[in-house]
């Protein structure tokens, strides 16, 4: 059995949602699952890495309206895959780019930590 939202969000609902997201929080990561229970290893590999740096974040999960959420976030990054996380308004990238960053030693530097 699939799990089914009881409702779906508009596209005006979750372009609200991201543009708010973004402006309002210093890291944001956009993921699969929540926090508690990431719904995808690429999401779970960002939110991970995240944490390693910093102990405030922001997450929203897209799973309500996954399709209005890719529209949404291509609109701000140029990118449709999920996770995406953007650091004072700005697209840093998905899990790889994130650990690309690590693994240079850049990723703390790049989220503000």
């Amino acid at each position: 059995m699939a799990f089914e939202p009881e409702s779906e969000l508009s596209p005006e609902e979750v372009q609200e949602r991201v543009d708010d997201a973004i402006a309002d929080n210093e890291v944001v990561l956009f993921m699969k699952g929540n926090e508690l229970m990431p719904q995808c290893g690429f999401s779970d590999r960002a939110l991970t890495l995240i944490k390693q740096h910093r102990e405030e974040y922001e997450t929203v999960d897209v799973l309500d309206a996954l399709d209005a959420h890719r529209d949404a976030l291509e609109g701000h990054s140029g990118w449709e895959t999920i996770p995406q996380t953007f650091v004072d308004g700005e697209f840093v990238g998905g899990s790889d780019i994130l650990a690309e960053l690590d693994e240079r030693g850049e990723l703390g530097e790049k989220l503000n930590a």
